[in-house]
């Protein structure tokens, strides 16, 4: 399939394999897919269309949509264009020839310069900025020509679009992408089509720290799921000094505001205690626990 093909290039340009994962359902997804799939790309003002009458030299020629959305063709004069695809502009132009100058005229449009629509891709990728549209553009293709995931990058990705045109009328759809073996979840998500104005952000990797009486303190990848206890369990457990009264240390990256959390690891294992969720950047302290 050519989408596994591409991305493989991503995952080698991006030197990235981060673990599957999706937060969606595989109809859920199918459906969102299903919802932009059937789009063509639209022309707009600023495109440079190739316009062919076939038999008919002197009416063929390049042209630019105009501010007005309309191009300017012999015969013809003024043409109003934006909005429609390629299939729509040459029913319209042969139907107008058709019905004033040419029996049954033979059209062929396409677009020889995109300039009219563009996505934003953000974060953490080799080339982020502003990559225009060029025809049915995918996932996959933006972010193969953003040069793939850099190796900050965790893997998930948030695709926002401001007209709600995903499947529960959402305005942001985030998905993360596995290895180099693709679920069908994941290549569903790499086939949405994009559309002009929307914004393609490559989320890097969090992190939490676990310090103090653990066999393996360390810094350690935070994914959404990870509890204070999953962060316990992956610095190796408690040393044999370990405290069960456990503090995580959590800094409000928006106003700088530093606030100390006191977990119960006992009470979580005996379930009488909800195991909170960690956020980016968390620190659980294990102190000694006193004799």
């Amino acid at each position: 399939m050519r989408a596994a093909f591409l991305i493989a290039i991503l995952l080698v340009f991006g030197g990235f394999a981060p673990s599957a994962g999706q937060d969606a359902s595989g109809a859920e997804i199918a459906a969102d897919v299903a919802a932009v799939a059937a789009d063509d790309y639209l022309v707009g003002v600023g495109d440079v269309l190739e316009i062919t009458v076939l038999t008919h030299e002197d009416l063929s020629r390049s042209a630019t949509v105009q501010t007005n959305g309309a191009i300017s063709l012999p015969l013809l004069g003024e043409v109003e264009v934006a909005g429609l695809g390629v299939a729509g502009i040459k029913d319209k132009l042969a139907a107008l020839l058709e019905k004033d100058f040419l029996f049954n005229p033979q059209v062929e449009v396409r677009v020889r310069e995109y300039r009219s629509q563009f996505v934003t891709v953000i974060g953490e990728v080799g080339k982020p900025g502003r990559k225009a549209l060029r025809g049915r553009t995918r996932v996959v293709d933006i972010l193969v020509e953003s040069g793939g995931f850099t190796e900050r990058a965790s893997g998930e990705v948030m695709l926002a679009r401001s007209d709600g045109a995903f499947a529960d009328g959402s305005t942001l759809l985030r998905f993360r992408l596995g290895g180099t073996v693709m679920t069908p979840e994941e290549q569903l998500y790499l086939e949405i089509v994009l559309r002009g104005g929307d914004i393609l952000t490559a989320s890097p990797k969090y992190y939490v720290i676990v310090e103090g009486e653990v066999n393996r303190p360390n810094r350690y990848g935070l994914d959404r799921e990870l509890t204070v206890m999953g962060a316990v369990s992956l610095a190796g457990g408690l040393t044999r000094f370990g405290s069960n009264d456990v503090k995580v240390v959590r800094v409000d990256p928006a106003t700088g505001e530093r606030q100390i959390l006191d977990v119960d690891l006992k009470a979580i294992r005996k379930g009488k205690k909800p195991d909170p969720r960690l956020q980016p950047n968390d620190v659980v302290s294990v102190p000694r626990r006193l004799f």
